[in-house]
């Protein structure tokens, strides 16, 4: 395979086998570093800096792989933001090359990364933040989202099966928020949606801290949002 041995990826860890990071497959799992953005409960907070070093390389991914064919059904690049490394691109054509589905997380941070992927994607788990007024309280980076979007609309349009998933972040998002982000990707042509419950395992300590002084006192909780969506 052409590029291995000048792959560039930074990455923080790899899991073998998942059967939960791509609905109904079985995959293989690479956790790339670094994310543009510091969503407060992200539960890969130890790798979102964009310059700690990657502890698991390439060469060793594909070698599992390579071992792998047959029993996977595919791989996902997951993060921190993948999309954030120009070498994605190069490590979704290799996995493709050997056999393999390509998935990818992501919140859609670096659109022109999107285009570049188009060839070799199967499926995206894709991260809608919040609506266009709250994503900078979300994220912790000034925007609207807007390039987000802009990925989302990339991936539609070019018919890759798209899962849209936004975590509720009870300090920031409410049920109305929940409701118009829906009728948003809706609109763009998106037909899996789902909200997913915030979980404190991995997340910036000072995050987690805020958020249980908030269900200490919240009279509600996601259970009763959740359901209505």
């Amino acid at each position: 395979m052409s590029g291995v041995d000048s792959l560039r990826l930074d990455i923080a860890g790899f899991e073998p086998f998942s059967a939960c990071d791509w609905p109904g497959k079985l995959v293989a799992v690479v956790f790339l570093q670094g994310c543009p953005w510091r969503c407060g409960y992200c539960h890969n907070f130890d790798i979102i800096g964009p310059t700690k070093p990657g502890v698991v390389a390439w060469e060793r991914v594909l070698e599992v792989l390579e071992s792998r064919r047959g029993l996977l059904d595919g791989v996902v690049f997951s993060g921190g933001e993948p999309t954030r490394q120009l070498g994605v691109v190069e490590a979704a054509r290799q996995v493709r090359e050997l056999g393999f589905q390509v998935g990818l997380h992501t919140g859609g941070a670096y659109p022109r990364r999107i285009e570049k992927l188009l060839p070799y994607l199967d499926w995206v788990g894709f991260d809608v933040k919040a609506t266009p007024d709250k994503y900078a309280a979300v994220t912790g980076v000034p925007g609207d989202g807007s390039v987000a979007l802009e990925s989302l609309r990339t991936l539609v349009s070019a018919g890759i099966e798209v899962q849209v998933r936004t975590t509720l972040d009870p300090l920031v998002l409410d049920e109305d928020d929940i409701l118009e982000i829906r009728e948003q990707v809706y609109a763009l042509g998106v037909t899996d949606y789902v909200v997913q419950r915030v979980r404190t395992e991995g997340t910036n300590p000072e995050y987690g801290r805020a958020l249980e002084e908030y269900r200490s006192k919240a009279s509600h909780g996601a259970n009763d949002i959740l359901p209505l969506v």
